[in-house]
This record gives structure tokens, C-alpha cells and sequence, in this order.
């Protein structure tokens, strides 16, 4: 079996690049030393996270010299994310970490005023070139129709000429009016921006043409649909929890009641299936990410419930999407080893076993209660602060579980209040989000513009936002919500609860400025696919990643 080396320096989840590289055939060695740098002929260097964090960790464990002089040596060397920002200068992310200076140039952060900031989901990688034989060749599998899944802050700005003056070959993005570098490559050197491990068929092409040592191959025919930029992503969600059996099973509820109602099932924990499998039936149907909710987890600790883990290490072996975990998600006192674990090291866990996000909920209304009452200032010992500064922004989802609270006016509150078209059971024209902790089972004095501008302020990279309300209705979305939230914070939004149509996400797409939206129950249900919803988008005018064949 042919083989390839990974450098391992601690910089983020790469359990599914590991995996993505032994799908295609390749064994992988690990680099754990510098002096095995040495040893490696084909050499990937991965990184997830912050760029100063990173190459703070990849300089002091000696890595610098020893990889400079692999890719002098003119032995294949790819890097992806801040693997690729690493060849780079520096960067604005902290200026005062150098990095490898392979190639010259300055990572920016995005401009967010028109947009939000982290850049996450699924973007074009274009090569542009005057020479009209290399416009006619794919690099490295590069395709001008295929989507690449990138999450990020900064990015290397694209100034024509300037590169390529020196050898580059570039492939291009544009996230709203910035073109930014996606992938760089010249003689024996490969980056990628994007995660070609969490780009599906894509992303394993780029992987299989840089392992083979495909530089070009003839690109194939052009299609009149091809669109560019950013998708509208698609996520599918997985609600998992044990049943009374003691099965790890996908669920659903009503209003976050997951048990049956009538018929043959009781009172029974409604079971829609197994976790692994639902993953890998959604990524086949098309899925841009896939989300696992483990519902049960304020009662046992991430600690303790290896089945979630185990989940993840499976799911990741054969979904090449991004997978977020959601549950547990804090410093934890584990009885067994008699100490307090630092959610920093409980999310650490869930990204070796695979996750490339995680999702804090209850917790983040605590942290926020606790910002907003210290006058706003940051306590720098939140989990969403720990795990952002060490993994990057990115890795952070924020899930929040807000309900309305109808009032007669605005001033009978000190909430931000939203004017609605639904009016309350007594006419109430106007209402404010409370925010809920333990499931919905804990009513908070917050709201949710409070709670979602606090953990933007804590380092928090998304919101996952759902709505009590909407649960389990098949309404549609609370486009209301949304747009109260997108108005508030410049980090991406993903709308969730409600969804029961293709409909009701071109709604919302059309009519909220979300960067997301989940559904569950209508594609557990086998209602709707995956693929269905997006051919319907696309029929709406709406840019969706483009089904590809797996290679």
C-alpha cells in the first residue's frame, strides 16, 4: 500500500483526512518528530484553527526548518487551511508569528460589513490564466463547476499577476466582493484554503490527483449552470438520545417532546433509525453538513457516553461533510479520575474522534447571563472562549433555544422585541425571544439578541438558531427570528425549526438573509431528500452545491 505522511502537531480535527486518505487507497505514517520529516516523501501538512495558535505549537515542537527543507527538496508537499496560509508571511490574525515565508504575502481578515464573517460553506477554486492550453487543463482535479467546502477568517487577498509572477499557479474564490486565494500550486507544492477531506467527491478528486501526482488533466465540458460563490447550505440534523431500551437512536420531537403520542409505540422515545447510517444516507442524498444533537447529554457526560464518540468515529470513516457535535460541551468533573476536565479537553475529545464544529447550548446562556452582567467584559474562561482561541472561531457553534413571550407594547419590557405578524392569544402585536436552557425545560431572562451578540463577542463562529416555537410543526421557518438575530450579530446564522417543504428553505433563503438552514423530521420522515430540496432550490434561482458523482 502506497504511503504518505501526516504531520501531526495538535492543530485540529484530522481523523477525516486520515480517512478520505485511506479510502483512495494510501496508508498513512505520521510525522511526530522533526527528525521524521526527513523520512517522508509525499508530506501533508493539515491545520485547523488560529493561525497564531498553530503556528505558535508547529514552531516550538521544531518543525519549521525540517519542513522548509522538504519542500526545497522538491518532494511533493500539500497543505490545507492553515496549512496553506502557513507557506504564507504572516498574518493579521497575529502579526506577530511569523510564518513559513514559502511564498510572499499577508493573510486578511474578511471585510464583514456585507457580510458574515467567518466565510463557511461551500465556494469555487477557479484557476485563472492567460495561457489558453492551461485554461483548458484541471489543476490537481480542480473543476470550475465543483464546489470545495472552506471555513474561515482570513484569507490571502488575490491581486492579479502578483503570484503568478513568481511561478503560482492560483485558483480563485470570491466571497461577496472579495477574490481571495483558494489553492496555490507550483512544482511540487500543493495548498488548499479549502478541506478537501470535508469537500465529498470534489474534495477526494484533489486528494487522488495529489497523492498520484496528477498535476493536469483535461477539464471536462463546460455546463451552461455553472454559478459561482457561495453556496445556500443544506444542513441535515440528527437529534440522538438512548431510547428505554438503552439504543442510541435518532429521534424527533414535537416542541422537543420526542416521545410518541398514539398508536403502537406508547410513550416509547420515537425512533427514526440509527445514527450512522441516517449520516451516511444524508451525505449520499447531498447533504453540506451533518449535525448530531445529542439531546440527553445534560444528564451524562461526554466523558462517559462513549457511544457518541464512537458515533462520530464511524460517521466521519464515510461522511465527507463537515459533522457538528452538540452536548456537553463544559468543564465536566469526571468521578473516575476525581478531577474537574476543562471543556477546552471535552471538546478536544469529540474532534479526535471526528467532528470538525462543536455546539454549546445551555452553557452559553449561563456564559452570557454571567458577560452581561460583568458589564460586558469577557472572563476569558468560557468554553466558547477557550475552544475559539485554540481552534479557531470556526469550530464554535452556538445553539440557541429561544421561545416567544408576547407583550402589549415594547416598553412593557426591557427585551428587544420584534413586531409580528402572528399575533398573541390576546392580540399582543409584539413579542421577545426568551432564551431556554436543559432542552426548553428552563426559562431564562434573556433574550436572544442578548445571547447571540454576547457569544459573538466570546468567539463564537455560528449560530445554530432554532425556534421552540416552530418545533416540530412543519410551518415553515420563523423568518421573524432570523431576521431579528442576522440584524443583530455579523457571524453566520443557520435557521432551523419548522421546516416541512422545500418551500418553506426557499423562504427563507429569499427572505431572511440566513446563511443556512437545517432540517430533520421531514427528511427522517423520508418526506423530502436531501437532493429534492436542492433540485427545488435550484429551480428558484438559488446557487446550491452541484451532486456529484463519489470517484
Amino acid at each position: 500500500m502506497p504511503t504518505v505522511h501526516l504531520l501531526d502537531y495538535a492543530a485540529g480535527n484530522i481523523r477525516s483526512l486520515v480517512n478520505a486518505i485511506e479510502k483512495l487507497g494510501w496508508e498513512v505514517e505520521w510525522v511526530r518528530s522533526p527528525d521524521d520529516v526527513a523520512k517522508a516523501d509525499k508530506l501533508i501538512l493539515p491545520g485547523v484553527g488560529h493561525f497564531g495558535h498553530c503556528l505558535t505549537q508547529f514552531a516550538n515542537a521544531g518543525y519549521v526548518e525540517p519542513v522548509r527543507k522538504h519542500i526545497q527538496s522538491g518532494k511533493p508537499f500539500m497543505g490545507i487551511c492553515v496549512g496553506l496560509q502557513a507557506l504564507f508571511e504572516t498574518s493579521a490574525e497575529n502579526p506577530n508569528v511569523p510564518g513559513l515565508g514559502v511564498i510572499k504575502g499577508r493573510l486578511e481578515r474578511f471585510n464583514d460589513a456585507d457580510k458574515s464573517v467567518p466565510h463557511i460553506g461551500w465556494n469555487s477554486a477557479n484557476t485563472s490564466s492567460s495561457d489558453e492550453a492551461s485554461k483548458s487543463q484541471s489543476i490537481y482535479g480542480l473543476r470550475p463547476e465543483s464546489k470545495y467546502y472552506y471555513v474561515h477568517s482570513f484569507a490571502v487577498p488575490y491581486r492579479a499577476g502578483e503570484l503568478e509572477k513568481d511561478g503560482w499557479t492560483v485558483a480563485t474564490a470570491k466571497y461577496g466582493s472579495e477574490e481571495f486565494i483558494g489553492a496555490i500550486t507550483k512544482n511540487n507544492v500543493l495548498a488548499t484554503q479549502f478541506h478537501p477531506e470535508k469537500s465529498g467527491a470534489a474534495g477526494q478528486r484533489v486528494l487522488k490527483a495529489f497523492l498520484e501526482g496528477t498535476k493536469t488533466s483535461p477539464l471536462p465540458a463546460p455546463s451552461a449552470t455553472a454559478t459561482q460563490g457561495l453556496t445556500r447550505r443544506i444542513i441535515a440534523c440528527l437529534d440522538v438520545r438512548t431510547n428505554d431500551a438503552g439504543d442510541l437512536v435518532v429521534t424527533k420531537g414535537d416542541q422537543y417532546d420526542v416521545r410518541e403520542k398514539s398508536g403502537s409505540g406508547g410513550n416509547d422515545v420515537r425512533n427514526l433509525g440509527k445514527p450512522v447510517a441516517k449520516a451516511q444516507q444524508y451525505y449520499e442524498q447531498g447533504a453540506d453538513e451533518v449535525t448530531f444533537l445529542n439531546i440527553t447529554s445534560f444528564r451524562d457526560t461526554p466523558l462517559k457516553d462513549l457511544p457518541m464518540l464512537e458515533v462520530l468515529r464511524q460517521a466521519s470513516a464515510t461522511v465527507f461533510v463537515p459533522l457538528t457535535i452538540g452536548g456537553g460541551i463544559r468543564d465536566t468533573f469526571d468521578p473516575q479520575t476525581n478531577r474537574t476536565v476543562p471543556a477546552l479537553e471535552v471538546a478536544t475529545l469529540y474532534f479526535q474522534s471526528g467532528a470538525d464544529k462543536v455546539s454549546i447550548g445551555s452553557d452559553a446562556c449561563y456564559a452570557a447571563e454571567e458577560y452581561l452582567a460583568a458589564g460586558k467584559k469577557l472572563s476569558g474562561k468560557t468554553a466558547i472562549e477557550k475552544i475559539s482561541e485554540a481552534y479557531g472561531a470556526q469550530a464554535v457553534v452556538v445553539s440557541v433555544d429561544p421561545k416567544r413571550v408576547y407583550v402589549a407594547s415594547p416598553a412593557d419590557t426591557p427585551h428587544a422585541t420584534v413586531e409580528t405578524a402572528f399575533p398573541g392569544p390576546n392580540g399582543e402585536r409584539h413579542c421577545w425571544y426568551a432564551c431556554t436552557a436543559k432542552g426548553g425545560r428552563e426559562t431564562r431572562d434573556l433574550d436572544v439578541v442578548q445571547l447571540a451578540t454576547a457569544v459573538e463577542a466570546m468567539g463564537a463562529g455560528e449560530i445554530l438558531l432554532n425556534c421552540i416555537d416552530r418545533d416540530g410543526t412543519n410551518s415553515g421557518f420563523d423568518l421573524e427570528l432570523i431576521r431579528s438575530v442576522k440584524g443583530a450579530v455579523r457571524i453566520p446564522v443557520i435557521a432551523s425549526s419548522g421546516a416541512g417543504n422545500a418551500a418553506h428553505f426557499a423562504e427563507v433563503f429569499e427572505k431572511t438573509p440566513v446563511d443556512a438552514a437545517l432540517g430533520a423530521g421531514m427528511f427522517h420522515r423520508g418526506e423530502w431528500t436531501v437532493r429534492q430540496v436542492k433540485e427545488v432550490l435550484g429551480k428558484e434561482g438559488l446557487v446550491v452545491r452541484p451532486f456529484e458523482e463519489e470517484i
